[in-house]
């Protein structure tokens, strides 16, 4: 089944690359079929196999040898890593698609906020009607409407912190953060309110190390503009992975 999974995300991970190569430019992502940038050459069926035609190409389009850059086998790969993560992190449970679909749009958002320092609202708004329909649906299998409930707090929790940073200080990031962290907030605190402290909190502490570092090389300033999607997307995965064992041995020290 953790095979199966880890296939889904190669599959999943190649879509993804069109997502992340359209949805700025505002194109469909399901029509036209995928060609090559250079040719425009429709990709063959059997060119379109998750990493392994990559290397059986050895990188280059088949038709006018243009280079085929190595992010896509590595999107591919990332996902089909991340699904199998979701896996085994939370076994096959009905709350395990939610996390799934998470980790997809996550590769996309952070890649796409990566390049164009935006976090599309096709992307980030469906999803919420999305995760809300995947985490009820787990919740009634599981008889647990009080993970239910806390996400709904969670989520609304996150998006009126972020909210409160932008209308304080806009120039420290952008509505886009707004509308993901409520995504994010709700899938963390379903799985519990040390996901949610942690992920949250996860994510200004390695956006920060990042924003101090590139200053002190001289690669920015203060005054530049630095995407905080990834980092937002970064530590919810960390808040899913380990935010409540490591909460409950804070609470342990605490106590």
């Amino acid at each position: 089944m953790l095979g199966l999974v880890a296939v889904l995300g190669l599959v999943i991970g190649s879509f993804l690359n069109v997502v992340v190569w359209r949805v700025p430019r505002g194109e469909s992502v399901i029509q036209p079929p995928s060609a090559c940038p250079t040719c425009h050459h429709p990709i063959r069926r059997r060119d379109n196999v998750p990493v392994l035609s990559w290397v059986a190409l050895r990188g280059r389009c088949r038709d006018c040898g243009s280079t085929i850059p190595v992010r896509y086998p590595v999107v591919e790969a990332g996902t089909a890593v991340l699904f199998l993560l979701a896996g085994l992190r939370l076994g096959f449970t009905p709350a395990l698609p939610a996390y799934l679909y998470l980790a997809a749009i996550g590769v996309a958002l952070a890649l796409i906020d990566l390049e164009t320092h935006r976090l599309p609202n096709s992307i980030v708004l469906p999803s919420y009607p999305v995760l809300a329909v995947l985490l009820t649906a787990a919740s009634w299998a599981e008889g647990d409407w009080a993970a239910l409930l806390r996400a709904c707090i969670g989520g609304a929790v996150l998006w009126l912190l972020y909210f409160l940073m932008v209308v304080v200080y806009p120039a420290g990031m952008g509505f886009g953060d707004v509308k993901l962290a409520g995504v994010l907030g709700a899938a963390l605190a379903w799985l519990g309110w040390g996901s949610l402290v942690i992920g949250a909190f996860t994510a200004f502490l390695l956006g920060g190390i990042f924003a101090i570092g590139l200053v002190l090389a001289g690669h920015a300033t203060r005054k530049t503009g630095i995407p905080f999607g990834p980092w937002m997307l970064l530590g919810c995965a960390v808040g899913v992975a380990f935010g409540e064992p490591v909460w409950n041995a804070y609470l342990t020290l605490l106590v």
